[in-house]
């Protein structure tokens, strides 16, 4: 959305400058090029999915969304998924166990090179992982890739990332890495929710499984990320062209 708006600006403004007949000096026509050239980097951005549906009778006795998960594009065949936990006003839902966090690879073969997580709250010991292959998570069908963790709450995290390698093709952006399974799902967890603070001596309030979304596509079905660096970028360019613009339109 936020390129198309940009986009927009920059044409309309281009448009605008040819109706009127306005003279305006080449070099500020080629900046407004150029930005629109740097608003269309923005459709590289890393691409985040909301986990807000809980398995009946499990994680859905929370209100959520219960965490997030950030695919980042390293290159065209490398990515990270990167699953964080969120904190409803109530309960954080951290990651642990069997099918603790979950992708549906979009690839005809891949590899996961690494499964690391950390937990943001003392005495937790996150992992060690391994890999499930692929899996059926409660409720939401089956993913090609499952992540196991050693143990359970003790061992869950507030973050855990995946890195994978695309050995069958190649991925076109952040979005491409992850498909929908058979149900429409991309994401999973395996939940254990904890009252804030969480507190590895104290048993976890309850566990469930959840994915992005209802069944074929719906709630949090994910959406893109810009890159922090490119709007600020793109922002202060825009900034910068249009008050050159307006100082020209003032003379004529």
């Amino acid at each position: 959305m936020k390129r198309k708006t940009s986009c927009g600006i920059l044409a309309i403004a281009l448009g605008m400058l040819q109706m009127r007949k306005f003279r305006v000096h080449k070099r500020l026509l080629g900046v407004l090029a150029g930005l629109l050239v740097l608003s269309a980097s923005v459709a590289r951005a890393d691409f985040l999915f909301t986990i807000d549906t809980g398995n009946l009778g499990g994680l859905d006795a929370g209100t959520g969304p219960y965490a997030t998960a950030l695919v980042h594009l390293v290159d065209a065949t490398h990515a990270t998924v990167t699953f964080d936990s969120l904190d409803d006003g109530t309960n954080t839902y951290l990651m642990g166990a069997e099918n603790a966090v979950d992708v549906n690879v979009n690839a005809s073969t891949w590899s996961l090179d690494s499964a690391t997580g950390t937990n943001s709250f003392p005495v937790f010991s996150p992992g060690p992982y391994s890999d499930g292959g692929a899996g059926t998570v409660d409720g939401f069908g089956s993913f090609n890739q499952t992540v196991n963790s050693f143990d359970g709450y003790t061992h869950s995290a507030t973050q855990v990332i995946l890195s994978l390698t695309n050995t069958g093709g190649t991925w076109a952006d952040a979005s491409s890495v992850l498909i929908g399974n058979a149900s429409g799902f991309s994401v999973g967890i395996h939940g254990f929710a904890c009252v804030d603070p969480c507190d590895a001596g104290t048993d976890a309030a309850f566990t469930g499984f959840g994915t992005n979304g209802e069944e074929g596509g719906g709630g949090g079905g994910g959406g893109p990320i810009p890159e922090p660096g490119t709007l600020i970028l793109l922002g202060s360019a825009m900034v910068i062209t249009f008050a050159k613009l307006r100082k020209k339109l003032a003379r004529s």
